[in-house]
């Protein structure tokens, strides 16, 4: 896209006051496709979609609760009906589910009212259509033949007919008996051999719901304190992680010789077979490559963590200004939040209104049930493609623009003299700014990884539909393509997160934020690979600490809970909240550590600690750099050498 063609020079990185507006034109771009999302539920719900589907359709096309004389199906004699009285949709056998169509394979009808009783036999079939007009059976077998007619085996629901009640807003009749269901729980009764083991499982949840909501109360509330105190522990981590690399890389090279002299000692053993020499000799030979391919690795990584051993510091340093931004910021714990609440409403309106669009077709009788399907042709499979990109693209939109509001609150915090003194609500600010400024950069970010994430998507779906079918070099082609769209997925959702930095810095649209970005992050290769690999370690230490913490507790606690027997299921559940609540906070952790890195970059580049270019940054990054220079000089990015000074006074980082 031409990002980096700029024929500008060296750009001087200043926090903007007065920002400006960012890609317009991908602005309106977005715009145009939201209101095109717009016109598909608008066309949903004029066509009488949304109708159908709150409403219920019976077999033959008759929208229940609606006057359908004027929509007469050529081909259905019972279409056509006029269901006004008849609000309610009726199977004559709801427990038949098609799991693959996703749908329930029976006769639906219009009803007035849904049998609140079980009806045991035809004639109360009988007396509950003549008291309320509900005919249960087919449309053309009247009440009266309920009990003699021959036809009512096959167009009557199988007896006895279950309770049922209708769903709220969706009106359909659905049977209370959770016996009816026993089909959709098949395969899970089968794997787990014992119905009564089932039923004590799920007693279990039912009769532990207290403590699983306490559990995750707790798992909260130590996610929280963990992204305050991690920064107090991440050296620990640290020292633990080189430790177990260390202990991993020199005893598996030394296991792997171990191994090798010991198979080359039972080969000079005379006493064995010829073939078992061959097979000796050929393992000898593995051993010793795998061997000095392990001395080899050990050997690199060791002389790597010395020489990086200073980025590691680096490392810590960032994360205790990490927990400071925290500290100076809480509003931005409550980010998160608003990011998922505003994926799931977006979700939840996607779904509808893909809903919508599977009942807008065009009604076709199937010759071979009888019955009348909508079928999506023409236009309408083309909108469904177009609301499949939408949700990738909205989606994907929402969770950039968390990112730079981030981005801009963090950078705000770094670029502040006084970190005492800090502007008010700098997280809202920073949303505000984003709103108002750079909604089209983060469109183009968003539409970027959309590019990526779709023919990744397809190419999944291909593999799985062809799973069995393929030869082996073409599953092993389709797996490799996915495979590069996945890491070129995550290699730009990185440089894209570092451009939205770089925007809500300098206020440059997105091209010149990822070519600036990217230059930054290629002067600093060295810091970044120790970053990412160390931060992440720490990170997931941080994971498994929480996760673990709430195992403990829920075991303690559910071991003297005396109502049920199994208690599995209800412990995987707390950890599993546990996991993606620990996941939330600390991917918000390693998000504000990415921003603080690339300010710091920036603020190292441009300022050497003098009296004339200050430094922004905290003394934690300050004492790094002082520790890393050699006799307390730093050789600045213009050749000087100069002593650093940190700021003094009012100027002073806290």
């Amino acid at each position: 896209m031409g990002c980096c063609s700029s024929t500008e020079g060296e750009r001087d990185w200043k926090p903007t006051e007065n920002r400006r507006y960012t890609d317009i034109p991908w602005l309106i771009i977005f715009s145009l496709f939201c209101i095109g999302m717009a016109l598909i539920c608008g066309f949903a719900i004029a066509t009488g979609g949304a109708s159908r589907l709150v409403s219920g359709y019976d077999s033959y096309g008759n929208t229940c609760g609606r006057n359908n004389t004027n929509k007469k199906i050529d081909g259905v004699p019972l279409s056509g009906a006029d269901m006004t009285e008849k609000k309610y949709v009726f199977f004559l056998e709801p427990c038949k589910f098609d799991v693959i169509n996703r749908k329930i394979k029976s006769i639906a009808l219009c009803v007035s009212k849904c049998p609140a009783t079980e009806l045991k036999t035809y004639r109360e079939l009988k007396e509950f259509a003549l008291s309320n007009g509900s005919n249960l059976c087919s449309y053309e077998l009247t009440p009266t033949r309920y009990e003699s007619s021959n036809e009512r085996f096959l167009k009557c629901p199988k007896l006895p007919v279950p309770q049922s009640k209708a769903v709220p807003v969706f009106h359909r009749c659905i049977p209370m008996d959770i016996s009816c269901y026993a089909e959709f729980a098949q395969a899970f009764i089968t794997f787990v051999g014992d119905n009564t083991v089932l039923r004590r499982v799920i007693a279990g949840v039912i009769t532990s719901k207290e403590i699983i909501m306490g559990l995750c109360v707790l798992a909260f509330v130590l996610s929280l304190i963990m992204t305050l105190v991690i920064r107090y522990i991440s050296k620990v981590l640290v020292v633990i992680l080189t430790i177990l690399v260390i202990i991993g890389s020199v005893g598996g090279t030394g296991i792997l010789w171990w191994l090798y002299a010991d198979q080359k000692y039972a080969l000079s053993n005379n006493s064995t077979s010829i073939l078992w020499k061959e097979v000796a000799g050929d393992n000898d030979k593995a051993l010793l490559v795998y061997a000095i391919g392990a001395t080899i690795f050990t050997v690199v990584l060791l002389l790597l963590m010395f020489f990086l051993r200073k980025h590691v510091s680096l490392t810590i340093s960032l994360f205790h200004v990490t927990g400071k931004v925290f500290t100076s910021l809480p509003m931005l714990f409550l980010h998160p939040f608003w990011t998922f609440l505003s994926l799931m409403m977006f979700w939840v309106y996607w779904i509808a209104v893909l809903l919508f669009l599977g009942t807008s077709g065009s009604p076709v009788k199937n010759n071979s049930t009888g019955v009348v399907e909508y079928q999506m042709e023409g236009p309408l499979q083309y909108m469904v493609w177009y609301h499949l990109v939408g949700l990738i693209w909205i989606s994907e939109f929402i969770l950039a623009f968390q990112q730079m509001t981030i981005a801009g609150a963090v950078s705000t915090y770094f670029f502040t003299r006084d970190k005492n003194n800090l502007p008010q609500f700098t997280v809202v600010y920073s949303s505000i700014n984003t709103l108002r400024y750079h909604m089209g950069t983060v469109a183009k970010g968003s539409f970027i990884i959309t590019l990526v994430k779709i023919p990744r998507i397809i190419l999944t779906y291909i593999h799985t539909q062809l799973k069995g079918k393929e030869n082996a070099c073409a599953r092993c082609m389709l797996k490799a393509c996915v495979c590069c769209l996945y890491c070129l997925e995550k290699c730009l959702a990185f440089l894209n997160q570092n451009a939205y930095t770089a925007t809500a810095i300098n206020s440059t649209n997105f091209c010149s934020s990822v070519c600036d970005a990217f230059k930054l992050l290629l002067e600093n290769a060295a810091q970044v690979a120790v970053i990412n690999t160390v931060g992440d370690f720490v990170l997931f230490m941080g994971k498994v600490l929480i996760v673990s913490c709430t195992a403990f507790a829920g075991i303690l606690a559910l071991n003297y809970q005396q109502d049920y027997t199994v208690w599995v299921l209800p412990l995987l559940i707390s950890c599993l909240f546990a996991y993606l609540v620990a996941n939330c906070f600390l991917s918000l952790f390693e998000n504000v550590v990415d921003v603080l890195f690339l300010c710091y970059a920036v603020d190292k580049k441009h300022n050497d600690g003098s009296s004339g270019r200050p430094y922004y940054m905290d003394k934690e990054l300050m004492e790094h750099i002082e520790k890393s220079s050699k006799m307390g000089k730093y050789k600045s990015p213009e050749g000087e050498g100069r002593e650093m000074k940190p700021m003094k006074g009012g100027e002073s980082s806290a």
